[in-house]
């Protein structure tokens, strides 16, 4: 398993997060589901594809529901695009918990498979969200259908945000504000998972900032803290950043004048060279050496001969 696939799972398999988006999204915020009620079960399950290869397919968290009588294996799959096919993983995901039934407890009492799909882009979820609206039909035959639950997490009410009590509350109402376009000011709620919390929002916020703040573990976090070391850790950025540009203002300026320092010593260079030609071609009329003249006009390294042989160098 890779480590972003490790990340996505961690928030969600805590018992009191995952209790919590059950109750919300499925029992409306009434408080059904009980952390000591949830059991761990495997997330992996085998099956053989037409290669006749042994091969596996992972969810993303599951667990066991056991409440009295009451049996049921939920679910939980984090989605940050729009995938048109969900419908045909989700089908393949309980179709799998439906045979291990089959094969673990033969006879015994059937529970309920229910998987959530967790939404969190910031554009409706405009797909299929049933097997039969994906698959191509044959006209006159009707088969099974398959529906998906999807929830689109930035598109929850304000009721709704409020009605979680665990971390993914926070969660929630980021994404939220962030869809509507709203300032996030952040929570004075306490996090619970400052770790996990930290990791989740970095990938499905798609913000790695969140893995450089650095929290004193014996702090009590929120986001107003996360968001405050954020700003800090962004006017340090700022004032590094400003004393290079300053730095490099400062070079470009001492550039600036060096090179006039270079343009008016060639100015000069070239002056004083004159200067000393002229004094020779005055020399060379008075000695009546016409033919000398010329030459040095035209040859550079005869001028410097006679420039150094009558002491004008």
């Amino acid at each position: 398993m890779g480590q972003k696939d490790i990340v996505e799972k961690m928030l969600e398999d805590y018992p009191d997060v995952f209790a919590d988006i059950i109750n919300v999204l499925i029992f409306h915020g009434e408080p059904v589901v009980k952390e000591d009620e949830l059991h761990q079960t495997k997330t992996r399950s085998q099956y053989k594809a037409d290669d006749s290869e042994l091969h596996e397919q992972e969810r993303d968290n599951l667990k066991l529901w056991i409440s009295g009588s009451r049996i049921v294996l939920f679910g939980l799959e984090n989605q940050t695009a729009i995938d048109h096919d969900m419908s045909l993983r989700v089908i393949g995901y309980d179709g799998a918990s439906y045979r291990e039934q089959l094969l673990e407890s033969p006879g015994n009492k059937r529970y309920q498979v229910v998987t959530l799909v967790l939404y969190f882009g910031d554009q409706p979820w405009r797909s299929q969200k049933s097997l039969q609206d994906r698959i191509s039909r044959v006209e006159g035959i009707m088969g099974s259908d398959y529906k998906i639950q999807v929830f689109e997490i930035a598109f929850l009410t304000d009721e709704q945000v409020q009605m979680f009590r665990s971390d993914f509350g926070i969660i929630a109402d980021y994404f939220v504000k962030r869809r509507r376009g709203e300032v996030y000011e952040g929570s004075r709620k306490p996090i619970r998972h400052v770790d996990a919390m930290l990791k989740f929002m970095a990938v499905f916020a798609k913000d790695q900032r969140f893995l450089k703040i650095k929290l004193d573990e014996k702090e009590e976090v929120n986001m107003c803290v996360i968001l405050d070391r954020v700003e800090e850790r962004g006017r340090q950025e700022g004032i590094r950043m400003g004393r290079e540009e300053e730095r490099a203002r400062t070079d470009k300026i001492l550039d600036q004048v060096e090179e006039r320092g270079r343009q008016e010593g060639i100015r000069i260079g070239r002056e004083e060279e004159r200067a000393r030609t002229l004094r020779l071609i005055g020399i060379l009329l008075q000695q009546g050496r016409a033919d000398d003249i010329e030459r040095v006009c035209a040859d550079e390294q005869y001028c410097k001969k006679l420039l150094n042989q009558y002491g004008l160098q």
